[in-house]
């Protein structure tokens, strides 16, 4: 029990780190007609008030903000706060009367919850394909021995999986405290990073096609595993899971790493989220197979359908690299992978699946021809449906990975200065549209927003400013960067704002979006 305590009580200042950053506190007190409402800052951060109804502020409040107004003015206050390395995404805060006073503190809702649902799901989806990888598969029969062995019941299989999780969600903690918001921001579109995985990437994709093997050294493995059998209680059980990561960090490395870097540029508790999905989804059935060593008995063996899946993963992690070798080459302006050539690996990808399972079909059972076509027929079609995107075709299932389409059909400044003096000499509205090379959902914007018809044409009122805030040429990227933080006060993509002529706001900001019709009620001209 001591031990068990003592753990826990290691993770804990681990798990404080963890917490949503929300520097502001907002309270408000009804005082007869009027409403007080005040806004109490953090130390070491300031805050920014975006809209407040008619009243528009441009100073920044340091420790802490308040005033007094008539209840008939009373509106959502929209306001982000920043610190010397980071700044949080606009947020929203409206006040409850009193009955409601249940709801009135913290009622700040972060715009990311949603995009670190979706990183948790990624991790989830990734735990679940890093199940059927060669080197966590093995792994299920050494489970089951130890836990037959340890004669122990669900509560060590429980502690198991937590174990399994506390792991794997410490690398995504040590992440985060070793680079921060900033830097894994930066991360995301680093040159040096995305090259690495993309080389790494491409090794186990041949190390799967059966050029050479990676195993991590016995040594390890065999070290861990018998100080497990021979240490008792909870000690015995957190090797156990540790003899588990290290096993299988040989297939779920390229996994992990691509989720960490995807998650990088979102948030600073994005990286946890992701791996605790991760974790989870790993956890989960080594948990069930612990408590009921008997499923084991069901379980498929490992055989040639391995080798089946280790060749389709190779095909697979072949094409993701490229997601990363393109990002660095638009950051850095290289010009090495144009759309059109990664659109035709990704062909030569899928296609390569369909062939490879048509391979010795007729001497497969029939449950496997079965599977074998569950999966050749979807990829031999979504190889058909990416060969028009050679000629131009939009292909919008792949526009969160491939490079982005060009804009046709207007002119398209990416200097913030030079579109703001084009606009005042021909009147005309500003649109600004702050995005990234490493921005999944801008990619997914474009596709299904700015190239719908009725979009482009609406658009040809105003004059478009595109400023990529990962551009790594010349400090380009910086001072985009800058010029969202300051004068917008947000530091997310994608992220759309109009102006008019002269540089003044007249209309909230947009952000994600793949419903056009959303987009062209945000317009105002």
């Amino acid at each position: 029990m001591k031990r068990i305590l003592f753990i826990v009580l290691a993770f804990l200042p681990l798990l404080s780190v963890a917490q949503m950053v929300q520097p502001v506190r907002w309270t408000g007190e009804e005082i007869g007609d009027s409403v007080r409402l005040k806004a109490v800052v953090e130390p070491g951060w300031h805050m920014s008030i975006i809209e407040m109804g008619d009243f528009m502020f441009t100073q920044e409040f340091k420790d802490s903000f308040e005033m007094t107004v008539a209840k008939t003015e009373l509106t959502p206050i929209r306001f982000n706060a920043c610190n010397d390395n980071m700044c949080t995404a606009p947020e929203v805060w409206e006040f409850k009367r009193v009955e409601d006073a249940s709801l009135q503190d913290g009622d700040n809702s972060p715009s990311g919850d949603r995009s670190l649902w979706l990183i948790f799901l990624l991790g989830f989806l990734g735990g679940l394909l890093a199940i059927f990888t060669p080197c966590v598969w093995p792994i299920i029969p050494m489970t089951v021995s130890f836990f037959l062995k340890k004669g122990g019941g669900r509560k060590d299989a429980v502690l198991y999986g937590i174990s399994i999780i506390v792991l794997y969600v410490g690398l995504g903690l040590l992440v985060t405290l070793l680079f921060g918001a900033s830097a894994l921001n930066d991360l995301s579109t680093n040159a040096i990073v995305n090259i690495f995985f993309f080389l790494l990437l491409v090794v186990f994709a041949l190390s799967f096609f059966g050029l050479f093997e990676i195993t991590l050294p016995d040594s390890w493995s065999t070290a861990l595993d018998n100080k497990a059998r021979s240490t008792g209680g909870f000690l015995s059980i957190l090797l156990m899971a540790f003899t588990l990561v290290i096993v299988s960090f040989s297939c779920t490395g390229p996994i992990i790493g691509t989720l960490l870097v995807e998650a990088a540029g979102r948030s600073l508790l994005a990286p946890t989220i992701g791996m605790l999905g991760f974790a989870l989804a790993l956890a989960l059935p080594f948990s069930l197979f612990a408590m009921f060593p008997q499923w084991l008995k069901t379980a498929p063996k490992s055989g040639d359908w391995m080798t089946s899946f280790k060749v389709v993963l190779a095909f697979l992690e072949l094409a993701l690299s490229l997601k990363f070798l393109s990002v660095a080459d638009l950051a850095y302006g290289w010009g090495i992978l144009p759309r059109w050539l990664f659109i035709a690996i990704w062909i030569a990808c899928f296609a390569g699946v369909g062939i490879y399972l048509l391979w010795n079909f007729k001497n497969v059972s029939l449950t496997r021809k079965i599977i074998r076509l569950v999966v050749l027929i979807p990829s031999f079609a979504f190889a058909v449906y990416l060969v028009p995107g050679l000629w131009g075709a939009p292909v919008k299932a792949i526009s969160a990975f491939a490079p982005p389409m060009p804009i046709e059909g207007r002119e398209v400044f990416t200097n913030y200065e030079e579109g703001l003096s084009y606009a005042r000499q021909t009147g005309k509205p500003v649109i600004v549209d702050f995005t990234g090379y490493g921005c999944v959902n801008c990619r997914k914007m474009e596709a299904y927003v700015l190239d719908d018809d009725t979009v482009k044409a609406r658009l040809q009122n105003y004059v478009f400013i595109q400023l990529f805030v990962d551009d790594k040429r010349d400090g380009i990227g910086d001072m985009n960067s800058k010029i969202q933080r300051e004068q917008f006060g947000a530091n997310a993509q994608p992220f759309f704002v109009q102006l008019d002529p002269y540089g003044r706001q007249i209309a909230e900001p947009m952000v994600f979006t793949t419903d056009p019709q959303a987009f062209l009620n945000w317009l105002q001209y």
